[in-house]
Parts: structure tokens; sequence; C-alpha cells
């Protein structure tokens, strides 16, 4: 399989990819909708999700190699490919945890402590290699402990119009997660950080308030948090400076969370199949 390479990476750093892979409920809208043995497996034009994402992933020069925390081993006979690619040690593989957090931290015990790892979700059906390159990219140049993948609210909404995604509203724009993250060995330390929020992705104003206190609440509730206010709080509360990196790419900021996201999905893929799941396509 042939690799995507963008740029020269001088310092030779290579990230190992963490793919967190297990369903968060047992009632999983994705699940229920195609009948999969989980949502990991559900299919988005054809190919499973998680064959999806460890294509885009084998395709970036970048990433070393990769480890898949999840799904429950008893499933793995309803992916064959997925089978294939865990016995012939492409991927390794990890049982997941009872939250992602705690699966992110089992997966970050595997890396060597000098390694830089990226972490993902199985569900980032419109991942492209492309995308994957640039996030690391910069994320190598900002030579910060942690960086977090965002797309502008603005930007999906262009290419995208109709689209719902979960947007944390600030005064200078709304941003949308990405699913993308990078964490040097300090920037582990994020995971506790994380448990604490796990809850309260879906509540930003309850995030901001529970992590961060009341004064940031009310700056987010009266639209004056920016986003480097916010991620400036983040680590000062973490120790661990975070960077955020601004993807251009509105595919970015669309995971496979709802039955709508799988349709749109399906309609981006039919509009152009061969740009997202052929490794050698560059797009």
């Amino acid at each position: 399989m042939n690799t995507l390479n963008i740029q020269p990476n001088k310092e030779n750093k290579r990230f190992v990819a963490l793919v967190l892979a297990a369903d968060r409920t047992t009632s999983d809208p994705i699940t229920q909708h195609t009948g999969a043995a989980c949502k990991a497996f559900a299919p988005v034009g054809g190919t499973p999700m998680v064959i999806r994402v460890l294509d885009t992933l084998a395709a970036c020069d970048l990433v070393s190699s990769i480890i898949l925390c999840g799904p429950p081993e008893s499933l793995h006979a309803h992916c064959p490919e997925l089978k294939q690619r865990i016995q012939s040690g492409q991927v390794k593989w990890l049982p997941n945890l009872d939250t992602p957090s705690r699966s992110a931290g089992s997966g970050f015990e595997h890396v060597d402590r000098d390694t830089p790892v990226l972490l993902t979700t199985a569900d980032h059906a419109l991942l492209t290699p492309l995308i994957v390159q640039n996030f690391l990219c910069q994320s190598l140049a900002t030579n910060n402990d942690a960086t977090v993948g965002l797309a502008r609210q603005e930007a999906i909404a262009k290419v995208f119009p109709g689209a719902k995604r979960t947007v944390i509203r600030l005064r200078d724009g709304g941003v949308c997660g990405c699913n993308l993250f990078t964490f040097n060995a300090k920037g582990r330390s994020l995971v506790g950080f994380w448990r604490q929020a796990e809850d309260l992705r879906k509540r930003p104003w309850k995030l901001i308030a529970q992590i961060l206190g009341f004064r940031l609440v009310l700056s987010y509730l009266f639209g004056r948090l920016t986003l480097e206010h916010a991620l400036r709080s983040v680590s000062a509360k973490s120790g661990v400076n975070i960077q955020p990196i601004i993807l251009t790419d509105a595919r970015a900021g669309v995971d496979v969370d709802k039955v709508a996201d799988l349709q749109l999905a399906e309609t981006i893929l039919t509009r152009t199949p061969a740009s997202f799941h052929n490794p050698n396509n560059r797009s």
C-alpha cells in the first residue's frame, strides 16, 4: 500500500495511531439502523467504517503503526477483513474499557513514552489521508504537549448545509470537534482531565462550569469566551499545553453518530466515491 507524503518530516517523528472502536451504548442508533454487529462495522459506501479509518491511517507516512481499542473480540467474526488484519499483525487489537478515556489510557500503556500518539475514532468514515497528514504536520510544528483538531462551524455549514453538528459557540466563531488529537508524553496526562468531562460533552456550558469554573461559564453564556481563552484555561487547569489545529476540510468535522450522519456520509461518498476509500488517492 502506498503512503501519502506531502512534506518532509525533519525530526523523523512518526505517530502510533490509537483508534477507539467501542460502542458508547448498547442501543447505538447506527447499529440499530444498519443491523451491524457494532457501530464500527456499520457499512458506509459498502465498507465498514472501521476499515475506512484503518485504510486512511495506513496511507499516511507519519503513522508508524495502528492500535485498535475495541470492538470486543467476540464480534470480530462479523468483520472478516478486520479479523485478518489483527491476525496478520497489521493492526494491534486491545479490549476496550468502560469509557473512551479509560480505553485511551489503556492504549497509551502500549506505546513507548517517547512516541507521540494520534487518537481518533472508528466512526470517522469521511477521514482522508490528506486530512490526517495535514493535522499531524501542523501538530508537529506547534511543539505543544497536545493538539486538538477543530473545524469552523461556518465552514461545515457552507459545504454541508443542514448538517447538525455539536457546536461550541465562541466569540470568535463556533467550532466543532474532529475526533483528532495528538499527545506527547506529558500530554497523556490529559486523559485524567478527560474523564471528568466525558459525560458532559453534549452540554458545553455545563462542561465549562464543572471543569473550568463559574467565571468561564458566564463568559461562554454571554458570548465572550474565545477559543484561545478556553484552551489557555484548560492548559492552566491541566498543566498540559494544548494547541488547536483548525482543519479547513469540512469532512473532518463529520463523524457518524446518528442516522442523519450516516445518510450524509453516504451522499458525500456517492458524489465522489473514489476520493475517500482508495488509499492511493490524495484527496
